[in-house]
């Protein structure tokens, strides 16, 4: 069986985390389209495995949640009956730590209160102290982070009201509608309304859509099936957290978080990817299904009522130092 050289290796990751797109990099590096495609799955894949393990017993003080669109296939309004589930909108949950600007956790998937619950439960298995969170208005949130945490977090939403922008030339017709209004909502706990806001997350969109092709907007490198498009974006992630130096730290996000102690290059990324192993599972709050809140609730994001049967959690100390 013919393997690919480690440099050949090193280099076509390189070319994938820095935007470009499959066919560009089999250009660049002379090695076969489909070769690439495969090395990207495989070392996405590990890349999710690898921080799924590092990314744990964490103190992380401030989280910022968002969801960034892209679709898969085509847009929502082309998908037929005919097409399978995966095809269409789909969305990447984060949560980013203010302060180290780490990944702390994601999630590839439809907008749903489902998706909304597994980011929350990753944050509640990932995380050893009681965090300030804050997220965008989508209604799901306050259910799926009251069944995560509790009463061990200080919560807010930034609820922002967009205006359309006027004309329809391409200038206007692809740029964000202006904010005419932002609304904060404190929805459990007692967060610092100093560092109630979503800025950064979303200052880190812009970061995925620059060194991802699949999410680079008006082009043909869109992800064509789910399974490639979470691994690219499992090896984004990877690459983000522990390799490229933040201009705000002045170190890798990882490093900042104290998970690692050194930037890592792209062949130590790759080495680390192709031999990680299944972590263990995370740890849950309980058994009890999601499912078992009423629709209503999960939908309209209230976490209010008695109802919802969660056993008692206790904040351990310690943590990575």
């Amino acid at each position: 069986m013919h393997v690919l050289p480690r440099e050949k290796q090193v280099r076509t990751i390189a070319a994938l985390t820095e935007g470009m797109s499959i066919r560009a990099t089999e250009r660049l590096v002379d090695v076969h389209r489909d070769t690439v495609a495969s090395l990207g799955l495989r070392v996405g894949e590990g890349c999710t495995r690898l921080l799924d393990a590092m990314m744990r017993d964490l103190h992380v003080g401030v989280l910022e949640l968002d969801e960034q669109w892209q679709f898969i296939g085509k847009k929502q309004k082309r998908v037929t009956e005919d097409d399978s589930e995966e095809m269409g909108d789909t969305w990447l949950w984060v949560a980013l730590d203010a302060t180290s600007k780490a990944v702390v956790a994601f999630v590839v998937g439809k907008r749903s209160s489902e998706q909304a619950l597994e980011l929350a439960l990753q944050l509640r298995g990932r995380i050893l102290n009681r965090p300030q969170v804050t997220a965008d208005g989508f209604p799901a949130y306050p259910a799926a982070l009251d069944y995560a945490f509790g009463t061990e977090l200080d919560f807010a939403q930034v609820v922002k009201t967009f205006a359309a922008a006027p004309g329809n030339d391409a200038a206007h017709r692809y740029s964000p509608g202006r904010v005419i209004g932002v609304e904060t909502n404190v929805v459990c706990g007692s967060p610092d309304p100093n560092k109630i806001s979503t800025s950064f997350v979303e200052r880190f969109n812009l970061t995925t859509r620059m060194q991802q092709r699949r999410f680079t907007r008006l082009s043909n490198g869109f992800s064509k099936r789910l399974r490639p498009h979470a691994a690219a974006v499992g090896l984004h992630m990877g690459w983000y957290n522990l390799c490229r130096v933040h201009e705000t730290t002045r170190v890798t996000p990882a490093m900042a978080l104290r998970v690692t102690d050194h930037i890592w290059t792209i062949g130590e990324l790759v080495d680390a990817a192709l031999g990680a192993p299944v972590p263990p599972p995370l740890p849950r709050p309980g058994q009890q299904s999601f499912a078992g809140m009423s629709a209503a609730r999960a939908k309209k994001g209230d976490s209010s009522g008695s109802d919802m049967r969660r056993p008692r959690l206790t904040v351990l100390k310690g943590g990575r130092k």
